[in-house]
């Protein structure tokens, strides 16, 4: 079982297991948004650590993380070397900015260009509070401006990653299980 802040991640990740062929389900291999990171202990209480886990999680998230992890007694977590011992992977500095990074600007306007979102995102670089940001930074937050957008950008952006190309964190947590 691999557990994921929320439906982007979920979203992102199986997209990526059937582009690297893996059938998830047949493996027994389930993917579970947890509604955020608060949740992480919440979720290891109900799964139990008797399973085989993994996780990914945002950098800003990584400390809630580590707290649920020893928590539920995993042991000390002390730093991203023991989530990473535990199968517990961080993106930095979250999903979208790990597919940002792989991909390009370019490549993230085409997508959404391809999703009929480029006029919106036109506009909010208009916005005084973005005008003039390095285009990544705005791409980021503007992939994260509702969870909609983020949900349904995250498994376009895999689609569009040359393979060779991915976040380490994501193949990292499809690798362990």
């Amino acid at each position: 079982m691999i557990l994921v802040e929320g439906a982007s991640d979920r979203d992102a990740l199986e997209a990526l297991a059937i582009r690297r062929g893996r059938m998830l389900a047949y493996d027994g291999v389930a993917i579970v948004a947890i509604g955020g990171s608060k949740n992480i202990a919440r979720a290891l209480g109900v799964v139990g650590i008797g399973r085989r886990l993994a996780g990914l999680c945002d950098a800003r998230e990584e400390r809630d993380y580590r707290r649920g992890l020893e928590g539920a007694g995993f042991g000390t977590v002390s730093g991203r070397g023991d989530l990473e011992a535990h199968r517990f992977f961080v993106c930095e500095p979250d999903l979208e900015g790990e597919l940002i990074g792989a991909l390009g600007v370019e490549a993230v306007v085409g997508v959404l260009a391809r999703r009929g979102e480029l006029t919106a995102f036109r506009t909010f670089q208009r916005q005084p509070a973005w005008r003039g940001r390095p285009e990544a930074d705005q791409l980021r937050r503007f992939l994260g401006t509702h969870s909609g957008r983020k949900i349904g950008a995250a498994p376009a952006l895999v689609r569009a990653l040359d393979l060779h190309r991915v976040p380490p964190p994501l193949d990292a947590v499809l690798a362990s299980v």
